[in-house]
């Protein structure tokens, strides 16, 4: 019976040199569907407790959904492993084509362990996997390599997968760049890659992806399009992308702003739509069927950076970047993102890392090299550090490329009291003073402190009701069961796998309508629900065998102890008192006990307690 799946993943051994394909069990894909839910589970059950995430026992995986590589609009695939950042479980998602590829070439996802010997890049075509000699691919930053993979298999065609220097030099927050202008960036993805020695992926595949029901797919599918051609969140994307949330965000009071000293910046909308419009954008481009086409290709055409071609500054660079650094030639932020993606490294902790880099040498305790300035506003300063980071030039640079958590320790002398992340990720471009729900959403966050695991921006500043009823943006009451629902259903969906802008429009309804005709199996909306609870249980229980607690589960010290200079919600901050109670309150919520694990009744609701292991016999 065809269900949207291939029915196998590759399993791929660096050490041996081995590949082989193994079935994807029946039980895996009905309580995990896919993506996210598939990385939570594997990930559980093929590490032990502890693993080094740049050892070899680590695994990196590529993963699909029943959905991907189908005319469902925007879908995508994920990575998933241990993260080098931050210990926890890491899940970081990409659009663009090399997911499809993955299913064309008869799999389900891509799951890689051991170590080579030697630099080597895999050359996958259906069944055939070659371990390819990588050695003069070695120091290539990310797109020359993805050229030169391709020109070596005469294979322009086959979709790629590459990291840079950074992801070689185990950078914390290396990326992996999965074709041009699409990255799976949080987390480091990119250093284990590194540390396995594999510099590249290719696939290329010739099978088709079949649903059960073609004709009621292709309806459930129109229905879906629908959805986003009505939806203004969408409208505004294709118009401009993610650009249109800079003078948003400025305005409701959450950018960042020197290194989140404030969350206002009267320059903001330099490096906004309006910036954007007039120096980058000449077109747009999409990823596989989608109808939202949120990308603004054009190039940087004057000026001191000129030239060179450059998808969309997207809002959370173009705030961590740019507001966050003071600067503000949208041209100059480009520039930097580019360098960013040559190199292989997450430029939102770049923008965090330079930020707290530039605050650092502001109060005396690193010194910059002569001729070189470390002052925000700066763009010789921030490229300085951009490339020492990812080259691991001299003690600064290796001390960086750690990641503002193990940076600020090593340094000392004050400087954890400004270094912003959760868990060791870099916060996201969005000021949680002001907006204690999207505070908490950092706090609990299962890769550490992230945007996308539940957005409270939309129901504190947005307008969104609840149960009804407006939102009162400083209460603390009734947020943490907020987040609780968007949280479940994000997993949830994140198991198809979505993406977010293509959830903005699609339905519940539409996204079971689409599964449903997919895996001739029958789902309604609140599916998603239950199945992101399940998963995001699971995520917990990795994180718990990692070693992590309530003390985790807390913001850095500037969002608490430092009030908001100015702006909508000046003298704000959010309390340790304040804190407790979210958390103690989101425990409650979630059935967990009051050390933030699962409790044994609401494993056994969620079949989490006797849930099966994969690759047991």
């Amino acid at each position: 019976m065809h269900d949207g799946y291939m029915g196998r993943f590759l399993m791929v051994d660096l050490g041996r040199q081995t590949a082989e394909p193994v079935p994807v069990p029946d039980w895996l894909k009905d309580e995990f569907v896919g993506g996210k839910g598939f990385g939570a589970k594997l990930l559980y059950d093929l590490t032990p407790a502890g693993v080094d995430p740049l050892g070899p026992e680590n695994v990196l995986m590529f993963l699909t959904g029943p959905l991907t590589a189908t005319m469902a609009p925007s879908m995508r695939a994920c990575v998933v492993t241990k993260s080098p950042l931050t210990g926890t479980f890491l899940d970081s998602y990409f659009g663009g084509y090399f997911g499809p590829e993955i299913k064309y070439a008869g799999y389900d996802g891509l799951i890689i362990r051991g170590r080579s010997e030697f630099p080597v890049y895999l050359w996958i075509e259906d069944d055939r996997v070659q371990f390819r000699p990588a050695g003069s691919l070695w120091g290539k930053d990310a797109l020359d390599a993805n050229q030169a993979v391709k020109a070596e298999l005469c294979e322009p065609e086959a979709k790629v997968v590459t990291i840079g220097p950074a992801g070689e030099n185990r950078v914390r927050f290396a990326l992996i760049s999965c074709e041009f202008n699409r990255q799976a960036g949080r987390g480091g993805a990119g250093a284990v890659m590194g540390s396995k020695n594999l510099k590249a992926i290719a696939v290329k595949g010739s099978r088709l992806v079949r649903v059960n029901d073609p004709a009621a797919f292709n309806e459930a599918v129109a229905v879906a399009n629908k959805d986003i051609a009505a939806c203004g969140d969408c409208a505004a994307l294709t118009a401009t992308g993610t650009s249109f949330a800079v003078p948003w965000a400025n305005e409701v009071g959450l950018i960042p702003h020197r290194n989140y000293q404030d969350q206002v910046d009267d320059q903001a909308d330099k490096v906004g739509d309006a910036g954007q419009t007039k120096h980058l954008f000449l077109g747009k481009a999409a990823c596989f069927a989608c109808p939202i086409r949120c990308s603004q290709m054009g190039a940087v055409r004057t000026g001191k950076h000129a030239t060179f071609i450059t998808d969309i500054v997207e809002y959370e660079s173009a705030a961590m970047i740019g507001t966050n650094l003071c600067i503000y030639d949208i041209r100059a932020v480009a520039h930097l993102v580019k360098l960013c993606d040559q190199l292989g490294i997450d430029s939102m902790s770049a923008g965090g890392v330079v930020g707290f880099a530039f605050e650092a040498a502001e109060k005396g305790l690193i010194q910059p090299p002569a001729g070189i300035k470390f002052e925000f506003g700066s763009v010789e300063g921030a490229e300085y550090l951009i490339r020492a980071i990812a080259h691991k030039t001299g003690p600064l640079g290796k001390t960086l490329a750690e990641g503002v958590a193990r940076a600020a320790k090593a340094i000392g002398h004050g400087a954890e009291d400004f270094a912003v992340h959760v868990k060791g990720l870099e916060s996201p471009a969005w000021g949680p003073r002001g907006i204690p729900g999207m505070g908490l959403a950092y706090m609990t966050a299962d890769r550490g402190g992230c945007h996308q695991r539940g957005f409270m921006v939309a129901y504190e500043v947005g307008g969104r009701l609840f149960e009804d009823q407006p939102v009162d943006t400083y209460g603390l009451d009734k947020k943490a069961l907020m987040l609780y629902g968007l949280q479940n259903y994000l997993a949830g969906t994140d198991a198809l796998v979505k993406c977010d802008f293509g959830g903005f429009g699609v339905t519940a309804e539409s996204y079971a309508r689409l599964l449903s005709a997919a895996t001739g199996k029958k789902y309604e909306a609140p599916f998603f629900d239950a199945l992101g609870e399940r998963i995001w249980n699971q995520t917990r229980l990795f994180n718990n065998r990692e070693g992590f607690d309530p003390s985790h589960d807390r913001l850095p010290r500037r969002f608490v102890e430092e009030p908001l200079p100015g702006g909508p919600h000046a003298g704000r901050r959010i309390s340790e008192e304040d804190m407790n109670f979210l958390r103690a309150d989101y425990y409650r919520v979630r059935g967990w006990d009051e050390r933030g694990r699962p409790t044994a009744e609401t494993l056994g609701r969620l079949g989490l307690d006797k849930s099966r292991q994969f690759g047991a016999r």
